[in-house]
């Protein structure tokens, strides 16, 4: 059963020095190796015993050319959550829809957007987001689209969508509807689903389009989500399903937020071969967030992708946290958190000036042609999020499935 917890917010970032911190063991690239294909637990039990299994035939084995097209690639559409609960939110519930349809409507600039809310609430989201975003009555609890929805895979066969068992983070919050959102949106679209063996979330993966992936170990390799698996047997997985050849490991930070450390708050590839890294401000003092900033520097510094290319490593500072209104204990104040549209970039901006004006140039520069956009989203910040967690491309792919009908 899900645990839900009594006025839970998304992440619980306990910047309270490395005492009690479960820090991942400081490690590099591996190659990895199958397993055996061990059940993800109680967590995803109905998941399949290996990555071949699926709802559809020539989704495994057959279907081993489908990979993870690199987020810069086109999309057909972008699929976005409505908050619902007020349980999760409280208070700022209406600021957060309000940044939640800002994000839908800058999006909708560049690609067409589809918003799932529940039936009761459809009317309201239609009203704040405009007629530039399609709203469908779809039950969600939250609005992490990103963790919640499919992650897409494309092939020959067309486009296919990776279910990837959500449970709430490990159970860290009530997720009765959205460990069902990805499967029922497959549905509704008629997308063919590919079950996963492993249990995580969209905001855990990032990939370069050529065959490599990084991801933490912290928001894997846990056993609140996949029990009894070890890395290498994950990171076989995570190869089948998603098509790459090279899995990038960087430790991250166990238990200390709900994701336990999402690589898409920490570090995010702007090309093959370009990975842009969240750094520590100046004047912050050294505390697990620094050391797991620390080691992914260390550890990109001296990899090489699934080219044999070493990688260059941009670093993105975060604004001062000083100059941030209504900042608290959750907030995620990262400008990693970008989206990449079909011609621009979404990206957040905090109220530090010349933070906000030198993301904004770096994101310019490592995205040629691109128009960046800068949103105000301190609500959904303060939750623990920001936009590429609330947001999830679908990839063009060749086939019917492609249609943004």
């Amino acid at each position: 059963m899900p645990v839900e917890i009594g006025n839970p917010s998304r992440r619980t970032l306990l910047r309270s020095g490395a005492a009690g911190a479960a820090l991942a063991v400081l490690g590099g690239c591996s190659s990895g190796s199958s397993g055996d294909e061990a059940s993800p637990g109680a967590a995803s039990a109905s998941a399949p015993a290996s990555a071949a299994a699926a709802t559809s035939a020539g989704a495994g084995a057959g279907a081993t050319a489908r990979s993870m097209p690199a987020e810069w690639l086109p999309h057909v559409r972008t699929f976005m959550a409505w908050p619902a609960l007020e349980e999760v939110w409280g208070s700022q519930l209406p600021a957060v829809r309000q940044d939640i349809a800002n994000v839908a409507k800058a999006v909708a600039g560049f690609e067409p957007v589809v918003l799932m809310a529940r039936s009761d609430q459809a009317d309201d989201a239609r009203q704040m987001c405009g007629s530039s975003v399609e709203v469908i009555e779809l039950t969600v609890d939250d609005l992490w689209a990103r963790d919640t929805g499919p992650t897409f895979v494309t092939g020959p066969q067309g486009l296919a969508g990776v279910d990837l068992n959500f449970n709430g983070w490990g159970g860290k919050q009530t997720h009765d509807n959205d460990s069902q959102v990805a499967r029922n949106l497959l549905d509704k679209y008629g997308i063919v689903r590919v079950q996963a063996p492993i249990t995580g979330e969209g905001g855990a993966i990032e990939v370069d389009g050529e065959g490599t992936l990084m991801a933490t170990e912290s928001s894997w390799v846990n056993a609140n989500r996949n029990p009894g698996k070890s890395r290498d047997q994950i990171e076989a997985d995570l190869k089948q399903l998603l098509g790459v050849s090279k899995v990038i490991w960087i430790p991250g930070v166990a238990g200390q937020d709900i994701t336990d450390c999402h690589i898409d708050a920490l570090a995010r590839f702007a090309e093959p071969g370009v990975v842009v890294l969240h750094r520590p401000a100046a004047d912050t003092p050294p505390d697990i967030w620094t050391q797991a900033s620390d080691q992914a520097l260390q550890i990109l510094g001296a990899a090489t992708d699934a080219k044999g290319r070493r990688l260059r490593v941009v670093e993105l500072t975060e604004p001062d946290s000083s100059a941030i209104e209504g900042q608290g204990k959750d907030f995620l104040a990262t400008y990693l958190n970008f989206y990449v549209v079909n011609g621009g970039v979404i990206a957040p901006m905090f109220g530090d000036q010349s933070a906000d004006d030198h993301a904004a140039a770096t994101l310019a520069d490592l995205h040629p042609g691109r128009k960046v956009v800068q949103l105000s989203i301190n609500a959904i910040a303060a939750g623990g999020g920001g936009i590429h967690c609330a947001t999830q491309q679908q990839p063009v792919a060749p086939g019917p499935s492609a249609s943004a009908s």
